[in-house]
């Protein structure tokens, strides 16, 4: 992934969620083709997201449901692999804290800790594919694709050449 997502719906502000906010999101065929390039995969012939944003205890709760189709390449053989994503996920948002001077960045790597929010917008397409790239299979395989190791030779160190070649000293002492 390089550069910045795909945008596939504006970002939301925080003002505008009230009670609740729906999504449905379902690309067209250049956005799902822009997707592809994003996740580096072959092809994302089909890409649907119904999604739920509400207000939570602190701050708020996206969930949702990514059904989708991927083509990949085979980690073995590079033809394309077709897979089918039907995901469902959830996570908390927290507005960041407007009183920090910024000198300080703090870091979790807590799966649960909630994601920060900043400028009183939660970016819906962000999270969506980020969403999408971790339901993609991280080593796609064509059925039946084998993996062969190559022959080990019995010697495997670096030095072997020059024992063919060398031949060992004769004793003068003899």
């Amino acid at each position: 992934m390089s550069g910045a997502p795909p945008v596939l719906i504006e970002a939301v502000r925080i003002n505008q969620i009230g009670d609740m906010r729906t999504f449905t999101l379902a690309p067209d065929a250049e956005t799902r083709r822009a997707i592809a390039r994003w996740l580096d995969i072959l092809d994302l012939p089909r890409f649907e997201a119904e999604l739920t944003l509400v207000p939570a205890r602190v701050g708020w709760h996206l969930s949702g449901r990514l059904t989708a189709e991927a083509v990949q390449a085979c980690g073995l053989t590079l033809e394309p692999v077709e897979e089918q994503i039907d995901e469902t996920f959830g996570l908390d948002l927290v507005e960041a804290d407007e009183h920090a001077d910024g000198t300080e960045v703090e870091v979790s790597l807590d799966e649960d800790a909630p994601d920060v929010i900043s400028d009183g917008r939660i970016d819906i397409s962000r999270h969506v594919l980020e969403h999408l790239s971790l339901a993609l299979d991280p080593f796609p395989r064509k059925p039946g694709a084998v993996f062969e190791a190559p022959e080990e030779t019995a010697e495997i160190s670096p030095f072997a050449v020059l024992k063919g070649h060398v031949k060992p000293r004769a004793d003068s002492d003899g």
